[in-house]
């Protein structure tokens, strides 16, 4: 339950940077997103932008697969859906 816990707090901290959130909004719609896609996305210097990426790796909530000198980002689906169902406890 300790780790539930840990996961659900990291998600929502993650999510409640609105640069963190702009960035998950367009690997959303984008399907996959690189480093310097996240740099020309919000105009962040590429440390700015990798902090923000590791923060939202460590949440969880994308994944991360290197491919050559690539680094490519997506949505882990399934931790968004448990964070979804989690809120949904509060609707009951």
């Amino acid at each position: 339950m300790k780790n539930e816990t840990k996961f659900y707090e990291k998600a929502m901290a993650a999510v409640a940077d609105p640069c963190r959130l702009s960035i998950l909004q367009e690997i959303s719609k984008k399907g996959t997103m690189r480093c310097s896609d996240v740099v020309d996305l919000t105009g962040l210097s590429q440390p700015t932008c990798s902090h923000h990426i590791k923060l939202l790796s460590q949440s969880q909530l994308i994944d991360c697969r290197k491919q050559g000198r690539n680094i490519f980002f997506t949505l882990n689906k399934a931790n968004f859906k448990k964070l979804g169902e989690y809120f949904e406890k509060f609707g009951e």
